[in-house]
């Protein structure tokens, strides 16, 4: 019989759904949310790079601290952590207390991604893990698609401290059905114990791998950071089109995961360069064009097809160069996170240097570097996945 993604995936995906939601929550609440806490936009803005920095930095310490703990427990636990923060966001009497709020959602957040993919992994059958991974990080792509514009909208009809409540309530939806419906893993994650998995980060092969994630998602937030500003004051649509257009653009990650899910597991590399090329070639062709609005509108498109698309085979990658342990997953995480931060950051240096188009420069650079981690794997030819009877034995 074929294996099929289980359905314990799907409900990891709507963990991930949850979380990325009150991640992006505050991008569109920003002067509700500057008004009601008495805050300025830019302090604001800062709730966004804490939780970023809480991400990468917060997220390995709290895996490592439930390394031990059976994996559904934990996914448990952090549902907890993450409803206590979000709860808090919610009713923060101040902006010092929202800014606790997000350093503890976005910890709990990465931590949850790095065990919820590792459990992806033993929960699906090798041949079919590039998938279940794809279906759990459309979660991810979904945030961006109905997560944003849906707590936008609560929060301009009932205010901003109605979205982060009701983020919390689907959170809470997310932990039931994680309870119900994930069920228990008897063999610890592969790479055993904190050691085990540790070991993982002595190959370079790792490392290549976890570079390239990092500027794949580097080149595509270098330009995604800024679509707003450049479509209004270079290609000239209004500021009421854009929405619209960032819809399409999500709407676009999703396709675009979904293919690149059903082709990881057995052309990952390639995968990811011909991701690569494209997106640096669809960055380009839109620094060039993009005062047209057919072109530009096209070449964004294009831009959500290979772009945080590449995830699937990313983590696919990751998984076989070290293993498919929580640890090796949340480092991961933290890599792809400092990508975001290289790319928003270095488009933002940029535009005050060269101007708008300079982030979509910017991006298609850091593609093109992307490109050569991508060769030497190539060459070498991947490694092979875990075996089936390994698959069996995990899930009890």
């Amino acid at each position: 019989m074929k294996p099929t993604v289980p359905l314990a995936v799907h409900v990891l995906a709507m963990g991930i759904f949850a979380m990325v939601t009150s991640e992006f929550a505050v991008a569109g609440l920003m002067p509700q949310m500057a008004q009601g806490l008495a805050a300025t936009i830019p302090q604001i803005g800062y709730l966004i790079t804490a939780y970023a920095v809480a991400m990468a930095l917060g997220g390995p310490v709290l895996t490592i601290a439930l390394m031990r703990m059976p994996p559904k427990r934990a996914l448990l636990l952090i549902f907890g952590i993450f409803l206590a923060g979000n709860a808090l966001a919610a009713a923060a009497p101040g902006y010092a207390v929202m800014v606790v709020a997000r350093v503890v959602t976005g910890a709990a957040a990465q931590a949850f991604f790095g065990i919820g993919l590792s459990v992806c992994a033993q929960l699906a059958a090798p041949e079919v893990r590039g998938r279940a991974i794809a279906v759990a990080t459309s979660g991810l792509m979904l945030g961006t698609l109905l997560g944003l514009p849906l707590s936008t909208l609560v929060g301009e009809r009932f205010g901003w401290r109605a979205a982060f409540w009701a983020i919390t309530a689907l959170a809470a939806l997310a932990a039931a059905c994680t309870t119900a419906g994930v069920p228990r893993l008897d063999r610890p994650a592969d790479g055993g114990g904190f050691r085990g998995q540790a070991d993982a980060f002595r190959k370079p092969r790792l490392w290549l791998a976890l570079s390239s994630s990092m500027l794949v998602i580097g080149a595509t937030f270098a330009a995604f950071s800024y679509f707003t500003p450049i479509l209004t004051e270079i290609t000239g649509f209004g500021a009421g089109t854009v929405p619209l257009l960032l819809i399409a653009y999500g709407a676009a990650t999703v396709v675009g995961n979904n293919v690149v899910g059903r082709l990881a597991d057995r052309h990952t590399s390639a995968v990811l360069l011909a991701g690569l090329v494209l997106n640096a070639l669809f960055l380009v062709g839109f620094a060039l064009l993009a005062h047209l609005s057919v072109a530009a509108v096209a070449l964004m498109l294009g831009v959500g097809l290979v772009g945080v698309t590449m995830n699937p085979a990313m983590i696919t990658r990751v998984q076989r160069a070290g293993n498919t342990g929580p640890l090796v997953g949340t480092v991961h995480t933290s890599f792809i996170t400092i990508g975001v931060t290289i790319g928003s950051l270095g488009g933002g240096i940029g535009i005050e240097l060269a101007g708008l188009r300079a982030p979509l420069w910017l991006g298609a650079a850091l593609a093109a570097i992307g490109v050569l981690t991508v060769l030497p794997e190539l060459r070498r030819g991947p490694e092979p996945a875990a075996e089936p009877e390994a698959h069996r034995a995990a899930v009890g």
